[in-house]
């Protein structure tokens, strides 16, 4: 029983968002679904699961890691070489704050776009499916099925309004 990825072409994504509706409905599951386009639609626009990302977790961390950072550098340097100049405290609190504030963002900033970076799988070596007409405007929904089940599924898009549902090949670009 091998299974084969195929592709039904939507011209609109009102059809495309039905389609994934009714294929839900009819047992396939999420993970054997990837909806592509030339337009990003939001997940709930095409009835789609939230996608899961790390990328406020990790800009926690690297809010965190700036914050330490600047914990260290406005409290703990002047402590560790003190200099005391003419009746200014030690450690001066505007100019900390301010130093404070710009580190956890600059780390926070440099997290996220780590976070984003690596999250989006940039760049990818492996095979990927792409097809003209989706640069063109039309909404694609890749699925997987066995052969046995195929006709199954054709059938059903072609009568929820795919233009064409037809046997795709990841390529390498």
């Amino acid at each position: 029983m091998s299974e084969k990825t195929f592709l039904a072409l939507f011209s609109d994504v009102n059809p495309a968002a039905e389609a994934i509706a009714q294929l839900r409905e009819m047992g396939m599951k999420d993970e054997q679904m990837q909806v592509i386009s030339g337009i990003p639609f939001t997940a709930p626009i095409l009835g789609r699961p939230h996608p899961r990302t790390n990328v406020p977790r990790m800009a926690m961390g690297g809010a965190l890691v700036g914050f330490l950072l600047a914990m260290f550098f406005t409290i703990g340097t002047p402590n560790l070489y003190p200099v005391y100049v003419g009746g200014q405290p030690l450690i001066p609190v505007p100019p900390s704050v301010i130093a404070t504030f710009e580190l956890t963002m600059l780390g926070m900033l440099l997290a996220t776009f780590l976070g984003v970076f690596l999250d989006s799988r940039f760049p990818s070596y492996r095979p990927m499916e792409y097809v003209p007409a989706i640069s063109d405007g039309k909404i694609g929904v890749l699925f997987r099925c066995t052969e046995e089940e195929s006709s199954r599924w054709m059938d059903a898009l072609q009568k929820l309004g795919a233009e064409s549902v037809s046997p795709v090949e990841a390529v390498q670009l």
